[in-house]
């Protein structure tokens, strides 16, 4: 029976699942270190991006890159050097490549090479006019002239100055790798301190620690205008100056699309970026300032225009001796980065599209990114909240309405049905929902907790119904019950045979027995606990032949798979057709009851026997001056039977004693005909009369319809029917209790009652000593 804390506790359940799942939600919010379900999204992230990438094909078409690879480092140093300088080429081969490029119309040129130092040492370059010019020079004048060169940033390492004044503007290139060493993500900008270029090159001498000493020295010396003073060469001067620098993807992007960065609003949850003709772009950033790569395009992807560094160089030749070059990079937006290995310019490292790829495609993916306008969108802590909540509750309900199977495969089916649709929202339209926490929390977490819930739960349920029903019915009854789903039995109108069976002559034999017992403790002279201890002895006595007759009808009402419903003082109840239904309930009663006359019988027989042996013991024992044995009573049975609709249920209070039983007309009806029946006789109504020619003809027609009667309650005269249950055998002796099973009886036997209605009290069984004779101590 589910009480109302029964229906409380899966709520509870339930209820606190979701909310631990909701405050993990919240904490990998705001806490680093709850990162363990943040780390299992971040795997199904890369799933999606993966699948992301291979089905959405749309991307720029101005994206270009100019590869450093091994082959370019070879080929330069044997063919356009004339020796090996190994990774370093000098710089102006660097400002011939931007010439090519921009000779070949490209629109902006983004350095992934990071140019730290100026290089004196780097031999000079021969100009068409015969001169000669340093480098680095050669490569300012470049800069200077195509006005479109981005050059690569870190917050440690900045280009020099001369090469600052001429480029178009500095792109950060920091890489920023989650906890897995994956990179998905990326700041659009950092703020670097760039000092001065005198305390720039005291600095690049110095170790960390006294480099870090330095500045603060100078910090700590600056004057009232917050400039400091280099001595030696006369300088007053700001000691750094704070910039911006936009990371190099974003830069291009910039280039491309005519984007105004100073004008640039920067919000807590995104960037939004500003252009000609109204144009506008709005990165989402993460609550530590990041926005996700959308991975798109790879380093051998067929959409983005790549060429090695050797070749545009060898046009760069061919174009100054007169070559007609066709214009490749027209209007593109060109990457110069390594793809070397194997040296210090390699730069390898995990996206989500491979575990090793090089990691100069971050700059173009982001660019592409910003160009197309499709950006990695993540819905919000509320939203995500809310997905747990309404997961929780579906699997909740769903596991606990439905069977344990049926459950778990509505919850991996909405679990499946979910990930869909994720799936397909972040292909589409890069729109980020969580997998992990609404699916494996708010779905399968509380689906577990109740599963192992209704196992404990149910595992009592059924151990208590069994004890309760193992009481009641027969093992196969409680086997049955324990079958279904739902172990809380409600009431239900169910078609039922039922059956009182009262043993005859308790009352007779508890008034004789205590007036026995009475006579012999006046007769002892006994008194005080002797008198008391006699007096419980009798009682027990009393009541052992009480449960010896129960115990036996109630063995025979098990037998055939009836229900036992209560004990009524020296009555049984039982019927037939509930809990578990039954087509043949009203023959298996009659048979039941027949089986039960011919138990009591054969019971009555053996305490026959027994009184017998008594008698001759007796005599000895009083002649010794022992008390004798008490002579065991003879008991009868009276039994009444009825069939009909009835009302089954639980009765009584959800806090109380509950019972598992019928009421209704036909009960009542039942309990009279039991009071008709007298002693040793089975009464039937007319329905359960009915039921017997459908299911056992043969012995339909062995019963005797007896007068109608008139009983209390009933406003008009009842049919009713007595059921023979002694076959009459030969030369019957009373030690040989009749219990032969009517059905195996030959046809031709005729069985008692069946010429004629015997009289009410009239006994067919064993014929019963006198009273006085039974009971006499």
């Amino acid at each position: 029976m589910k009480t109302g804390l029964t229906k409380i506790i899966p709520a509870l359940i339930a209820g606190t699942v979701i909310g631990l799942v909701c405050l993990f939600a919240i904490l990998s919010q705001v806490a680093s270190s709850v990162d363990f379900f943040a780390r299992m999204e971040l795997i199904t992230y890369d799933w999606r991006m993966r699948a992301a990438a291979g089905r959405n094909p749309y991307a720029s078409t101005n994206l270009g890159f100019v590869a450093i690879s091994n082959e370019s480092i070879a080929e330069i140093a044997e063919g356009l050097l004339g020796q090996k300088y190994g990774l370093y080429y000098p710089r102006h081969l660097y400002g011939r490549l931007v010439n090519e490029l921009n000779m070949q119309g490209a629109k902006a040129i983004g350095f992934d090479v990071v140019f730290g130092e100026e290089r004196p040492d780097h031999a000079p370059v021969l100009l068409p006019d015969n001169t000669l010019i340093e480098s680095d020079h050669f490569f300012t004048n470049v800069l200077r002239t195509a006005g479109n060169v981005i050059l690569a940033s870190t917050q440690e390492t900045v280009p020099p100055e001369i090469f600052q004044a001429y480029a178009s503007a500095l792109g950060d290139i920091s890489v920023e790798k989650d906890p897995d060493g994956i990179i998905r993500r990326a700041k659009p900008f950092n703020e670097y301190r760039i000092w001065h270029p005198i305390i720039r090159s005291e600095l690049r001498r110095l170790s960390p620690e006294k480099a870090q000493a330095l500045k603060e020295d100078v910090l700590a010396s600056l004057d009232s205008d917050g400039n400091f003073s280099y001595s030696d060469q006369n300088i007053k001067a700001k000691p750094y100056r704070d910039v911006r620098v936009w990371t190099l993807g974003i830069q291009l992007a910039a280039r491309e699309l005519d984007l105004n960065l100073d004008k640039t609003e920067i919000k807590p949850d995104s960037v939004v970026f500003h252009g000609k003709n109204g144009i506008q772009r709005t990165i989402p950033l993460n609550r530590n300032g990041f926005f996700y790569i959308d991975w798109n395009l790879g380093v051998e992807d067929t959409r983005l225009l790549k060429q090695s560094i050797h070749f545009v160089l060898d046009d760069n030749q061919m174009r100054a001796r007169g070559t007609n070059i066709a214009n490749t990079w027209t209007n593109k937006v060109v990457v110069v980065g390594s793809i070397a290995t194997g040296n210090d310019l390699t730069d390898r490292g995990a996206t989500p599209l491979k575990n090793d790829t090089f990691l100069v495609s971050k700059h173009w993916n982001i660019a592409n990114s910003i160009i197309m306008g499709r950006y990695v969108n993540q819905t919000p802590l509320v939203i995500n909240l809310l997905l747990i909540c309404v997961l929780g509750v579906v699997s909740a309900t769903t596991t606990w309405r439905l069977k344990i199977l049926h459950g778990s495969l509505c919850t991996l089916g909405f679990a499946a049905i979910y990930v869909s649709v994720c799936w397909f929202l972040f292909v589409q339209s890069r729109l980020w929902v969580p997998i992990v926490l609404p699916a494996l929390g708010g779905l399968m977490m509380p689906h577990i907790s109740l599963i192992t819930y209704r196992v404990i739960f149910e595992e009592k349920e059924r151990r208590r119904v069994k004890s309760i029903f193992s009481r009641l019915v027969s093992p196969n009854v409680v086997n049955e019950l324990l079958s279904t789903e739902k172990l809380a039995l409600g009431g239900s109108r169910r078609h039922i045979t039922v059956y009182f069976a009262d043993v005859r002559g308790f009352t007779e034999m508890t008034d004789t027995i205590q007036a026995k017992a009475e006579e012999f403790v006046k007769q002892q002279n006994l008194t005080g606990d002797a008198a008391e201890a006699y007096f419980d002895k009798s009682a027990a006595e009393t009541l052992e032949t009480v449960n010896l007759y129960l115990a036996t009808i109630a063995d025979t009402i098990k037998a055939r798979s009836g229900t036992l419903d209560k004990y009524i003082g020296d009555c049984v109840m039982a019927f037939w057709g509930a809990p578990t239904s039954n087509d043949r309930h009203a023959l298996d009663c009659v048979l039941a009851a027949i089986d039960a006359q011919r138990a009591m019988n054969a019971l009555n027989q053996k305490r026959f026997a027994e009184n017998k042996r008594r008698e001759e013991e007796n005599k000895t024992r009083l002649a010794n001056g022992e008390f004798p044995l008490s002579i065991l009573p003879l008991l009868s049975l009276g039994s009444g039977i009825n069939s009909g609709i009835a009302i089954v249920g639980m009765m009584g209070s959800e806090d109380h004693i509950i019972n598992y039983t019928v009421f209704g007309r036909e009960i009542n009806l039942a309990s009279r005909l039991e009071g008709l029946s007298g002693r040793g006789r089975i009464i039937i109504g007319e329905t359960t009369h009915r039921e017997l020619l459908r299911l056992d003809p043969e012995l339909a027609r062995t019963c005797v319809e007896l007068a109608p009667t008139m009983l209390k309650g009933f406003k008009q005269a009842v049919r009713n029917f007595e059921v023979p249950w002694r076959v009459v055998v030969p030369a019957a002796s009373p030690d040989k209790p009749e219990t032969t099973p009517l059905s195996a009886a030959p046809k031709s036997v005729q069985t008692a009652g069946q010429a004629s209605a015997p009289a009410r009290d009239a006994s067919p069984g064993l014929t019963e000593p006198k009273q006085s004779e039974a009971t006499k101590p």
